[in-house]
C-alpha cells in the first residue's frame, strides 16, 4: 500500500469524526491485492481490488444498501451525495463502512457457524426482482479460474505447463490440482454460464466474513460485498462443505451448520436427505479454489505446505471423474 492510498483511506474513516479527525489513529487491517482496509475508530475505508469493474461494485453496494438486506448484510454508508464509492486517480474504488467485530481467531468454539447459515438462507430467500439492478452475477467460479491460472504462473512463468508430478512435491501438487480442476464442467470454473443463476448469492463465505454490528455484541451480519450477484445458491455452503469433506471441519460442526442452513428456509439444498447432489460440483471446484491457492503461496514464498494446504491437494488428488448424473453431458445442479 502506497502513502497516499493510506491518506487517502484514513481521510474517508475520519468523515463521520467531529472535526473531520480520526478518533484513532489509522490502523490496516488487511493489505492484500484484491483489497486494501484501513480502520479508524468506529469506521473503515476499504480499497477494492484494482481490476474489479466499478459498475459491478456500485450495483453491489446499492444491493448491500436496500432495506430487503437489512439485517443480512452490513450496509455501506454513504461517500458521496448519490453515490457509495469514489475513484482515486488511479481508477480504484474507494468504500466507506461501519466498522463491526470480527470472529475472534483464537476462539474456533466460538465460531458462529449456525449464525451464518441462517444469514445464508435469508440470502437466499431475497427476491432479486425486487432489487435495484441490473444485478450482477456471483464471482464465485470465475475466482476458481483465476486461482487455477495464478497456480499455472506460479509454476510455469514461462507460460509453459507445470513440471511433471516427480520434479517435486509443488509441482506433483500443481498437478494434481490441474487435474481435478480439469474434472470440474465448464461452468464451476467460469468457462460457461452456470445452470441455475436465479439466488442471490454472497460468492465467497467464510468465517473472515462475518462482524458484529453495533460492535462488540451486536447481531452478526455479512460483509465483502465484492463477489455478491446472481448464481447458485449452492457455492454459498461449499466450502465449508469442502472443509468437511477434507477433514478441515469437524462432523459435528457441519452437522449444525447445515440443519441450521435448512432451518431457516435455506433453499440451495434439498430440506432433507443427502446434500451431496447438490453440493458436489460446488465443494470440489472451491476445493481446487482452496487448494490452488495454497500451492501458488507456496511457491512464492519457496515454503513446504502445511497440513491444511496439503489435505486439500490430497483431496484434488483423490477425485474421480463426475459420477453420470452430475457430468456436464448429464444433469447438473448448480
Amino acid at each position: 500500500m502506497t502513502a497516499p492510498l493510506l491518506a487517502r483511506l484514513a481521510a474517508l474513516t475520519a468523515a463521520d469524526a467531529p472535526g473531520g479527525t480520526p478518533e484513532t489513529a489509522p490502523e490496516v487491517l488487511a493489505d492484500r491485492p484484491d483489497g486494501t482496509v484501513v480502520r479508524s475508530g468506529r469506521t473503515v475505508a476499504k480499497a477494492h481490488a484494482p481490476d474489479g469493474d466499478p459498475h459491478d461494485l456500485a450495483a453491489r453496494l446499492r444491493i448491500a444498501a436496500h432495506p430487503l438486506l437489512h439485517g443480512i448484510l452490513l450496509p455501506p454508508l454513504p461517500i458521496t451525495p448519490d453515490g457509495f464509492l469514489i475513484r482515486t486517480d488511479g481508477g480504484r474504488a474507494l468504500t466507506r463502512w461501519p466498522y463491526g467485530s470480527p470472529v475472534p481467531p483464537d476462539d474456533p468454539d466460538a465460531a458462529p457457524w449456525e449464525d451464518a447459515a441462517r444469514l445464508l438462507a435469508r440470502l437466499h430467500s431475497v427476491d432479486p426482482r425486487q432489487l435495484p439492478g441490473p444485478v450482477p452475477p456471483m464471482r464465485g467460479p470465475a475466482k476458481a479460474a483465476r486461482a487455477l491460472a495464478r497456480l499455472r504462473t506460479a509454476l510455469a512463468p514461462a507460460g509453459g505447463p507445470p513440471s511433471a508430478p516427480g520434479a517435486g512435491p509443488l509441482p506433483a501438487a500443481a498437478a494434481a490440482i490441474a487435474r481435478a480442476g480439469d474434472l470440474l464442467p465448464p461452468w464451476a470454473r467460469g468457462a460457461a454460464p452456470p445452470p441455475r443463476a436465479g439466488t442471490l448469492c454472497h460468492g465467497d463465505l467464510h468465517l473472515g466474513q462475518l462482524v458484529r454490528h453495533p460492535a462488540p455484541d451486536g447481531p452478526w451480519l455479512l460483509i465483502d460485498i465484492d463477489d455478491l450477484g446472481l448464481g447458485g445458491g449452492a457455492w454459498d455452503l461449499a466450502r465449508p462443505a469442502a472443509w468437511f469433506a477434507t477433514g478441515l471441519l469437524a462432523p459435528d460442526i457441519w452437522t449444525r451448520f447445515l440443519a441450521a442452513y435448512r432451518a431457516a428456509g435455506g433453499g440451495a439444498v434439498r430440506p432433507s436427505g443427502d446434500p451431496w447432489p447438490d453440493l458436489e460440483i460446488p465443494a470440489r471446484a472451491l476445493t481446487v479454489q482452496s487448494a490452488a491457492r495454497a500451492v501458488a503461496k507456496a511457491v512464492g514464498a519457496a515454503r513446504r505446505l502445511d497440513e491444511a494446504e496439503t489435505a486439500l491437494v490430497d483431496a484434488c488428488a483423490r477425485m474421480a471423474p463426475l459420477p453420470q448424473h452430475l457430468a456436464p453431458d448429464g444433469p447438473v445442479v448448480g
